[in-house]
């Protein structure tokens, strides 16, 4: 039998990252991965997600090479192509992470762990043994019962990365930002895009605000959009797939090649041993305090099968303040309220804290900032004039409660206030910041002046 000071169940950005972590710390360490190291994310989701939206995004200048003043004679795409460069880069990724498992002395045991009782763990028949044992998992593509996947007519985000031919039609149900994401990437590509959303706006966990205006650019760019509709049926039997919607108006029918199911992730936690050793779950989640012990001691869980945002940073950070905790550093709980969220599809969208909404519904008294992007003399140099920054501040004193984008590159733009928030900035510091000129991040300096009937140029 192996002993470990600790062994992560897992290798995706939550795994390998607490994995090194801990080897960081003198830990002898071990990771368990039943498939390819980076996980879900490196492998089918984050990285060569953002690949083909990449190639989706140079395709788009091309057909709009005119706008720049350039000829493109005639602008066209190989979709095996652009599907094989993602693999590629998904690949690069992935031998990357076998480096730095190497690099920092870490065992990789491949096969399908199990947990068991006394800090094992069972790896197809054979036994290890550490001294703490942490779940990273991660999860999958959600089912719905009326939306069973077949991976070939009705898919989830995995089949939708690597589809041998470019549908002509397709209909991506969901709109959080897996399911807009592949939207934009298809519909860039030449196919017909209508996204189904169970829920009164897209991306509903934006701001509304933010929610409208995607709503408006994506339909600018073709894509079709019905919200407070629900998919009750599928008839798969035909050469396409017929989808039986229910809207406020009624029952409508739309046929397409291909049904994506966008309706979020499931946790896996089935078969790994969860009911052996005694853990405590409630539905899908594992549940943890706040340093990621499980109610069973030597046993802790991070990332998408806990019940905090399942975001591939935020399992990095749950796994690096897991370990450093077991080294016995004094560390300070992870703030769920001050994590960014990021949606690349075209425009992107980058929000950290309360919307607008949230604010009002807990009562506090806010000053409201708004900047938009045709404005913005870098936008409109870029030819990106779509979007805006929206910024939320308690008015009483002056704490920044809020911060909300869309338009190009907000998701490198999120950061300042991220910071800002975790350094309790107020909003006249963040004016008094002189921001570089012209940028894009200068619209969040705007967007402050403008709550605070500062701005200069609105």
């Amino acid at each position: 039998m192996s002993k470990y000071d600790i062994i992560v169940l897992g290798s995706g950005p939550g795994g390998y990252v607490t994995a090194i972590r801990a080897s960081q710390l003198g830990f002898k360490t071990a990771v368990i991965e039943k498939e390819s190291l980076g996980g879900v994310c490196l492998n089918w989701g984050c990285i060569p997600t953002k690949a083909l939206l990449k190639s989706a995004q140079v395709f788009e200048y091309l057909k709009h090479a005119e706008d720049y003043g350039l000829t493109v004679k005639e602008a066209d795409k190989d979709f095996d192509a652009v599907v094989k460069r993602s693999r590629g880069v998904a690949d690069g990724m992935s031998n990357g992470v076998k480096f730095l498992m190497k690099k920092n002395k870490i065992d990789v045991i491949e096969g399908f762990g199990k947990l068991k009782p006394g800090k094992k763990v069972d790896v197809d028949g054979k036994e290890y043994t550490a001294d703490h044992i942490i779940v990273a998992t991660g999860a999958r593509s959600r089912e719905l019962p009326s939306l069973p996947q077949d991976g070939k007519k009705v898919i989830g985000y995995r089949e939708a990365m690597t589809l041998k031919e470019q549908p002509k039609k397709m209909i991506v149900v969901g709109s959080g930002a897996i399911g807009v994401e592949f939207a934009y990437f298809y519909n860039s590509m030449g196919t017909d895009v209508t996204i189904v959303e169970f829920l009164p706006n897209v991306v509903p966990v934006e701001d509304e605000d933010v929610s409208k205006q995607l709503e408006r650019s994506f339909k600018k760019s073709g894509i079709k959009i019905m919200t407070s509709s629900e998919v009750t049926k599928v008839d798969t039997s035909g050469t396409g797939v017929k989808a039986t919607v229910k809207t406020k108006k009624g029952e409508e029918v739309l046929e397409a090649d291909i049904i994506l199911s966008a309706v979020g992730i499931k946790s896996n936690i089935e078969n790994i041993g969860i009911e052996d050793v005694g853990i405590a779950v409630d539905r899908d989640k594992i549940l943890v305090n706040d340093y990621y012990q499980t109610n069973i001691p030597g046993y802790y869980a991070i990332g998408d099968v806990t019940p905090g945002q399942a975001l591939a940073h935020v399992a990095s950070a749950e796994g690096i303040l897991c370990v450093e905790k077991i080294a016995g550093q004094n560390v300070e709980a992870l703030d769920y309220g001050n994590i960014p969220g990021c949606t690349y599809a075209s425009p992107e969208i980058a929000s950290v804290g309360l919307t607008e909404k949230q604010a009002r519904e807990q009562g506090l008294d806010i000053k409201v900032g708004k900047f938009p992007f045709s404005a913005s003399g870098k936008a409109s140099a870029s030819g990106a004039k779509d979007g805006f920054v929206k910024v939320i501040f308690d008015a009483k004193y002056g704490e920044w409660l809020g911060c909300h984008m869309i338009g190009a590159g907000v998701t490198d733009m999120i950061a300042e206030a991220v910071l800002g928030r975790k350094l309790e900035t107020t909003g006249h510091e963040v004016l008094k910041t002189v921001h570089p000129h012209p940028t894009m991040s200068e619209a969040v300096m705007e967007a402050v002046a403008d709550a605070y009937g500062e701005v200069i140029h609105l």
